[in-house]
């Protein structure tokens, strides 16, 4: 079994589209404002926003998109004017992580694990 694709609620399509073009995602389908998919630029999974009035409550959907360099990756974002939470931190669990919020209230987290994603020290 291989992940494809995530897709999350969003409640704003055409603005939702604007911001993942901005983290970098390449728009592949868009339909009537209520579906949109894109390509992640690495890899061959897709990412895609469906449209829905009532978005999740709490904490909502966490969105984990893997880089080569947080810093510079939360540097070039920043000069497009995307605004983050937490700036560049290496975590307890090993992996380097800064935060933002997309227009839906997602949390998205952009990260470096490794190899630690898949195999840190305490690996079962």
């Amino acid at each position: 079994m291989n992940l494809n694709q995530v897709t999350v609620p969003c409640n704003n399509i055409p603005k939702s589209i604007e911001f993942y073009k901005k983290l970098g995602l390449k728009l592949i389908v868009h339909t009537h404002n209520y579906y949109a998919r894109f390509e992640c630029p690495d890899g061959e999974s897709t990412f895609s926003l469906h449209y829905s009035e009532e978005l999740p409550k709490g904490e909502g959907v966490w969105i984990y998109f893997e880089v080569a360099e947080v810093s510079n990756t939360v540097q070039e974002l920043e000069s497009k004017g995307i605004i983050f939470e937490t700036q560049p931190i290496k975590q307890p669990w090993l992996w380097t992580e800064a935060s933002l919020k997309d227009p839906n209230g997602n949390k998205i987290i952009i990260y470096h694990a490794g190899e630690n994603r898949k195999n840190p020290p305490w690996q079962l």
